[in-house]
């Protein structure tokens, strides 16, 4: 198999589990969240109820996050080239929206019940049986459920996690509740109901905030960029790195920098040192799914973005600039190569000649040098001679620099 058949195996994987573990957690919300309300209209506690309707809050956000799983994890298309990782972003950003509904909703109503005194009947030891039930499935499906997000590095599926969580909480207050109404105590079913719905709105809370940091591409913590830099720069060939920048969507990352290498260092290989950056900083950071990298001849860092401001002439206006001021020398006219720098703002120029012009190549770049002053953009002039050599067996012939 493939690395790319074992990524996608994987991958797929990654989406059956999330779903599965989501679902059991949905009809562990459904059951219990129905006992609770049943139970709690019997027995008279504002609390259970209370609790009830939030884990019916957490069977509508499972219907979420299975929605944004399935669709948040399909692979780039036509209309998405970057994945649809933000589907989740949005879909924590609802759930978050919802949860904080639901718990301004329990906070107020108990509130009101608890100012007007309301008595509050011994709820009896099935609704504390049910409590302590409901407590211990919870904090199961939270286990079950975080260790699946850490696995599949799903954001969403952890906030879920962190969701059932919550609610094992609200049902140990709850409990409590139910214990002190039971010897007598009823006004701790109210208290313990707007507790419950301050629970739910702080969780609410953080993962709206976590969702709208993400959607205004919040970069990574300043020791993780560091750290990326260090990677970054530990390639043979890299002189520096700048302007690194960091986003994240549904708990993946993506990352683009600059790569100062030699101004002289040819196409194929800069581009293979920037290749072997992108390498190191996908094994030392297993969520990067996007390395993009732009190779610098030289340090432009602050200089802010290039395509801002008036640019160099390209090789079709250089090469007739320099033809019309250089047509008459025997180095223009012998030209086997030119090889153009755009460096410190200036276009240097490499002429390589053949070597049947007996003069130093020195005096040869004065000379053109001199006939071209006029040009503002040209900078360094360098002749290069080459001899041919029949050494090459496919072509019969080779060049040497000398």
């Amino acid at each position: 198999m493939s690395a790319s058949d074992h990524s996608l195996t994987d991958h797929h994987e990654q989406i059956r589990d999330a779903k599965r573990v989501t679902l059991i957690g949905a009809w562990i919300d459904g059951t219990l969240g129905l006992a609770k309300v049943v139970v709690g209209l019997m027995v008279g506690s504002a609390a259970l109820i209370a609790d009830g309707i939030h884990s019916f809050s957490d069977l509508v956000t499972d219907g979420f996050v299975l929605a944004a799983t399935h669709y948040g994890r399909q692979d780039p298309d036509q209309d998405h080239h970057y994945g649809h990782g933000r589907i989740e972003t949005l879909a924590t950003l609802l759930l978050g929206s919802v949860l904080i509904f639901v718990a301004g909703a329990i906070a107020w109503s108990s509130l009101q019940r608890l100012l007007a005194g309301t008595s509050i009947p011994a709820p009896g030891v099935w609704a504390m049986l049910l409590a302590v039930a409901a407590l211990l499935a919870k904090e199961w499906i939270f286990q079950y459920t975080l260790r699946v997000a850490k696995r599949v590095s799903s954001r969403l599926l952890e906030a879920n996690a962190w969701h059932s969580r919550s609610d094992a909480l609200s049902t140990a207050v709850v409990l409590v509740a139910l214990i002190g109404a039971q010897f007598g105590a009823g006004w701790l079913d109210a208290i313990a109901a707007v507790v419950v719905g301050l629970l739910v709105g702080k969780v609410g809370w953080d993962l709206l905030w976590e969702s709208a940091r993400e959607l205004v591409d919040t970069a990574l913590p300043e020791d993780a960029q560091q750290r990326m830099h260090e990677v970054a720069c530990s390639v043979p060939g890299v002189d520096s790195v700048h302007d690194l920048r960091t986003r994240q969507s549904a708990g993946w990352v993506m990352v683009d920098l600059h790569i100062v290498v030699g101004p002289k260092v040819s196409v194929s290989e800069a581009h293979e040192i920037g290749n072997e950056v992108s390498r190191r900083l996908r094994h030392a950071f297993p969520a990067l799914t996007d390395v993009i990298f732009h190779i610098d001849p030289e340090d432009d860092a602050g200089e802010g973005d290039p395509s801002r401001f008036p640019g160099l002439p390209l090789r079709p206006e250089v090469e007739a600039a320099l033809d019309e001021r250089w047509y008459t020398h025997p180095v223009w006219r012998t030209l086997t190569d030119l090889q153009l720098h755009y460096l410190n703002g200036k276009v240097s120029v490499s002429l390589v000649v053949g070597d049947d012009i007996h003069q130093p190549p020195q005096c040869l770049a004065s000379q053109l040098k001199a006939l071209a002053s006029d040009i503002e953009w040209l900078g360094n002039v360098e002749v290069l001679f080459v001899t041919r050599a029949a050494s090459d067996p496919m072509t019969g012939r080779s060049w040497h620099a000398r």
